[in-house]
C-alpha cells in the first residue's frame, strides 16, 4: 500500500527521484512556491494594476500562459452575470490565443492595454499576433510583456520602451504557471484580489491532492485512463486549464491520463470520475494548486517525466515547412456526412475521439452538443473537443505522444475568412492556421493516428455539421 504522506513528503522537498532519470524536474518545480511570491508582492501588483487606465485588457498568447488567464475571465463573468454581482473593476480580459482571422477580427486593437505572454518569448503565435496588434496600436505605454528571464520578448519590451515587463521565475513550465505572473497579473487587472488567491492556494490540503493524482495514475493503468471531470455549468472553462496540464503533463512514451472535462453525468467502464465544486471564483486557486500536485503523482505512478512535452515541437516543425514552401499543400478531405461511418469503421473499446476544431471562438455550446452526440451515438465513447491551434500547445501531446487510442477529428473552415496580412510575415493569419492544420495532421499520421479533415461551414445548436 502507498504511504501517502511519504510520496507528499518527498514531492513538497522536491525529490527529483519521483521520475525517471534524465527528467527536466530540477528546472520545472518553481510553481512549488510561487504562491508565496505572489503573497508577498501582491500589494505591489494591485497598485500597478490600478494605474492602468483602459477598462479593456487583451492577452495575446498561447498554452499555458493564456489558458490560465482565459479560465479566470470566463468564470469571473460567468459569476456576476449568474449572481447579478458587479464584476470587480469592471475591466475586461480578451485572451486571443488562437490564428483565427474572424476571432482576430473581432478584438479590440485600438483601444486596450496588452499583456504579452510568453515563457519561451519565442512563440510564433505570439509574435505574429504582437505584430499585427502593433500595426494597430503603435503606443508602446499599452503594452507589457510577461516572460522568462533573458528572453526575445524580454529584449524586444526594451527595444520598444513597453510600460512594463514582468520576468517569471524560469523554473515554471508553461502548464504550471497559472499562479505565478502568467496567471496573477491578468487576474490583478481584472479586479481578483490576488493575495487571497495565492493564500487559498498554500492552504491546499497535500496530502489529498496527492492522493488524487495517485488515483488517477493508478486508474489509468488499470485501464481507466479517462479522467471525467465534472464541474458545475458557470465554472465549465475550468476544464480548459485541467485539461491541459494532465494532458500535457501525463500523455507520453505510449501511456497517459486522458482529461474528459464536461458539466453533465457521463459513464463509462474505462472513467475515473471526479467531481468538483466550485462555490466562488477565488475557489479557483485551491483547485489549480491542487491539480498542480495532482499531476506530477499521476506521472509518478505512470513511471514518465511529467514537465517535459517532447512531441509538442513537432506540429511547430511541421508547420514551419508547410509555411516555408508555400502554397498550402493538400491534404485528405471528407465530407460531414463521411464522418458517422468513419467512426463506427475506426473505433475500438477504449478508445477516444479528439475533435479539433480549427474554427472561430464562441462555439463552444455547439461544440459540446456535437461532443456529446457523438459520444451518445458510439456506446458513450469519451470524447473531447478543443479549438486549433490552441490545442496544439496542451492536449495536442497528449494526441501524438500518449496511447493510441485517440481517433482525431479535424474540422476546418470551408467558408470565406477576413484576410489579415501579419507585417513582416509573407503570409496571413487563415494561411498560418490552415498550415498548422496540415502540420499536425502530418505529425498525427507520422505516428499511426486515426485522422478524418472535414471542412465545414458551421456547428448546428444541435451539434451537427454543416
Amino acid at each position: 500500500m502507498t504511504d501517502l504522506s511519504t510520496l507528499s513528503k518527498r514531492l513538497i522537498a522536491r525529490d527529483y527521484d519521483l521520475w525517471p532519470k534524465g527528467n527536466v524536474a530540477p528546472n520545472r518545480m518553481g510553481w512549488l512556491d510561487v504562491p508565496k511570491l505572489i503573497s508577498q508582492q501582491s500589494k505591489e501588483i494591485l497598485k500597478w494594476a490600478d494605474q492602468i487606465e483602459q477598462t479593456s485588457v487583451v492577452l495575446l498568447g498561447m498554452g499555458g500562459s493564456s489558458l490560465g488567464p482565459a479560465v479566470l475571465e470566463a468564470i469571473l463573468d460567468n459569476y456576476s452575470t449568474n449572481s447579478h454581482k458587479p464584476r470587480p473593476n469592471g475591466r475586461t480580459l480578451t485572451v486571443c490565443d488562437t490564428t483565427d482571422p474572424t476571432t482576430i477580427s473581432k478584438v479590440d486593437f485600438t483601444n486596450s492595454y496588452f499583456l504579452i505572454s510568453s515563457k519561451s518569448g519565442s512563440t510564433l503565435e505570439v509574435h505574429t499576433l504582437l505584430a499585427h496588434a502593433l500595426s494597430i496600436q503603435p503606443d508602446p505605454s499599452r503594452y507589457c510583456v510577461i516572460t522568462d528571464p533573458g528572453t526575445e520578448l524580454e529584449r524586444l519590451a526594451d527595444e520598444k520602451g513597453f510600460s512594463k515587463c514582468w520576468t517569471n521565475p524560469s523554473d515554471i513550465g508553461g502548464r504550471y504557471s497559472v499562479l505565478s505572473y502568467f496567471g496573477m497579473i491578468p487576474a490583478a487587472l481584472i479586479g481578483y484580489d490576488i493575495g487571497e488567491l495565492a493564500n487559498l492556494a498554500l492552504d491546499v490540503d497535500v496530502e489529498e491532492a496527492v492522493a488524487l493524482g495517485h488515483d488517477m495514475g493508478m486508474a489509468s493503468l488499470e485501464g481507466r485512463d479517462k479522467v471525467t471531470i465534472k464541474v458545475p455549468h458557470i465554472y465549465s472553462s475550468f476544464g480548459l486549464w485541467v485539461e491541459q496540464i494532465i494532458a500535457e503533463s501525463t500523455g507520453k512514451a505510449g501511456k497517459g491520463c486522458i482529461p474528459v472535462p464536461t458539466t453533465v453525468d457521463e459513464v463509462g467502464d474505462d472513467r475515473l470520475h471526479v467531481e468538483l465544486s466550485l462555490d466562488t471564483p477565488s475557489d479557483l486557486a485551491a483547485q489549480f494548486y491542487k491539480w498542480e500536485l495532482a499531476t506530477p503523482i499521476a506521472g509518478h505512478v505512470l513511471g514518465i517525466d511529467p514537465f517535459d512535452e517532447p512531441n509538442v515541437a513537432e506540429s511547430k516543425h511541421n508547420t514551419n515547412e508547410v509555411l516555408a514552401n508555400l502554397p498550402l499543400p493538400e491534404r485528405p478531405l471528407n465530407t460531414p456526412g463521411d464522418l458517422s461511418e468513419f467512426l463506427r469503421t475506426n473505433l475500438r473499446s477504449g478508445d477516444y475521439v479528439s475533435i479539433q476544431a480549427y474554427l472561430p471562438f464562441g462555439q463552444d455550446a455547439n461544440l459540446d452538443h456535437l461532443r456529446q452526440s457523438i459520444s451518445t451515438n458510439n456506446n458513450s465513447v469519451a470524447v473531447t473537443a478543443g479549438y486549433g491551434p490552441r490545442f496544439l500547445h496542451s492536449t495536442g501531446q497528449l494526441h501524438k505522444g500518449g496511447p493510441n487510442s485517440v481517433v482525431c477529428v479535424q474540422l476546418i473552415a470551408d467558408f470565406q475568412e477576413p484576410s489579415i496580412p501579419i507585417p513582416g510575415y509573407p503570409y496571413d493569419f487563415s494561411t498560418l492556421k490552415a498550415a498548422q492544420s496540415i502540420g499536425d495532421y502530418k505529425s498525427l499520421v507520422s505516428h499511426g493516428r486515426r485522422v478524418i479533415s472535414i471542412p465545414i461551414s458551421s456547428i448546428s445548436e444541435k451539434g451537427e455539421l454543416i
